[in-house]
């Protein structure tokens, strides 16, 4: 069974969302020196399998410019949101405190009561001597929205991969609880 998955990449502007999303597409075999900035959205697509299930999930990445400029676009991205990916700079404090911003978007388009789950991604852990958020600080933060916590180097190619296939695997659980209900109802 191959699912299609569509999902957005938040977090504020620099913490490295494109370098993210490209570095997993390219499965670690490019880094990118400079980017420019994302202006809009950019799409990146890549089957992901999910192990001990014989299933794959497509994931679509949108791979948005996170400026408040596009939080139209966004809100038609995120019309019901299942799963979300937030980024932050473990240099940058602010860009974690914003983490609650994106977050509180993501949920504000979700219907009725229903949170959506996914994953908080602190990149640029290869800067550790500028390092100002703390590992226990996100994970507990984490922890209390029901979000699974990851750090990644994308420069050093650590852990890109990790927060991808969690995504993937958490959409398929969704996606077959949604069929068991279906099948359920007819």
């Amino acid at each position: 069974c191959r699912v299609l998955f569509f999902f957005d990449l938040a977090g504020d502007p620099t913490v490295g969302k494109t370098a993210l999303a490209q570095i997993f597409r390219s499965d670690g075999a490019h880094f990118q020196k400079s980017y420019t900035l994302t202006t809009g959205v950019d799409l990146v697509v890549k089957t992901v399998p999910v192990p001990d299930t014989g299933d794959s999930v497509e994931l679509f990445i949108f791979d948005s410019a996170g400026k408040e400029l596009f939080s139209e676009m966004l809100d038609k991205l995120w019309e019901s949101p299942n799963v979300l990916c937030l980024v932050y700079d473990v240099t940058n404090e602010q860009s974690f405190n914003n983490c609650s911003k994106w977050l509180e978007k993501a949920r504000s388009q979700a219907p009725g009561s229903y949170l959506p789950v996914g994953v908080l991604v602190g990149n640029k852990t290869d800067l550790a001597g500028r390092r100002v958020v703390e590992s226990s600080q996100a994970q507990a933060w984490a922890l209390g929205q029901g979000l699974e916590c990851f750090e990644t180097s994308v420069k050093e190619m650590e852990n890109y991969e990790a927060p991808f296939h969690c995504l993937a695997k958490q959409f398929l659980h969704l996606y077959r609880e949604k069929v068991e209900v279906f099948h359920a109802l007819v």
